[in-house]
């Protein structure tokens, strides 16, 4: 069927996510540097993620897409917990979309979840979905029980990105490790999955102010240094997913073509 959907000009693209705040639905992802419409299904053609886009790189087109379904909506919105429904709902509201609504809260009630108050003026934490409140419980008691006491394998300090010497002599012939601020607290394993025998880079995509300095001093580190290959954790999060961009952009400044891998750990501490 014919119908409004968004459409992402990827020239104008800086691959911030952005867009991703104002699209609760889940339709936007950031891959391989670029947003992406990851679904026709998911995306209502409303443009609420216009808005958020600091490069004017969306605007709206008539054209063939899978219709809009609002079921599949549903169980893409709730996996994301109370705000991200209240933020959906909102949505739908605010943009009169009554059938969509009724939809979505008909949705809910058959599957016994709870029609949060969605015309309260709760906006999400920071704006974000992945700074929504978890009650995180594990029930991993008998690995618990069993676990063991490593060494750790951190072999450079500092580590912080805005710290590092591009110079310092650890980075020669390294398997560098970049890192999320909290992938390492929220993977128990991390040491020994991750770090041992790598260089370690930390930062925080979302919070940390200085991104255009990352990249130049990523940049720097990879054109002085010989560095061997490139592994990059991050949380499920959207914003988080910041970071392989960051690396891409420096990368290409750099005009260096280095192996990297990209691992996404999810809030509950597993590798997806």
């Amino acid at each position: 069927m014919k119908r409004d959907i968004i459409k992402i000009n990827e020239e104008k693209c800086s691959g911030c996510g952005a867009c991703m705040i104002g699209c609760p639905e889940g339709a936007l992802q950031v891959i391989d540097g670029k947003a992406r419409l990851v679904s026709d299904l998911f995306c209502d053609g409303l443009g609420a993620c216009i808005g958020d886009c600091p490069e004017d790189a969306i605007e709206i087109e008539s054209r063939e897409a899978e219709p809009y379904d609002e079921k599949k909506v549903m169980e893409n919105v709730v996996k994301g917990g109370t705000n991200v429904i209240k933020a959906h709902l909102k949505h739908l509201k605010e943009h009169g979309q009554t059938q969509y609504l009724n939809e979505a809260i008909e949705f809910l009630k058959d599957n016994d979840i709870e029609v949060p108050d969605y015309e309260e003026e709760t906006p999400l934490a920071c704006g974000c979905p992945g700074s929504m409140e978890q009650n995180i419980e594990h029930t991993r008691e008998e690995s618990r029980k069993e676990a063991q006491i490593y060494a750790a394998e951190l072999k450079n300090w500092p580590v912080q990105l805005q710290l590092l010497n591009p110079d310092a002599p650890y980075f020669k012939n390294a398997d560098l490790l970049i890192a999320a601020d909290c992938a390492p607290f929220a993977y128990a394993n991390f040491h020994q999955r991750f770090l041992k025998n790598k260089v370690l880079i930390i930062l925080c995509p979302k919070l940390d102010k200085v991104i255009d300095q990352y990249v130049d001093k990523l940049a720097e580190i990879f054109e002085k240094q010989d560095i061997k290959s490139i592994s990059i954790v991050h949380m499920e999060v959207p914003c988080c997913s910041g970071i392989e961009v960051l690396v891409r952009r420096a990368l290409e400044k750099a005009e260096k073509n280095i192996m990297v891998k990209d691992y996404t750990i999810s809030i509950g501490g597993e590798i997806i």
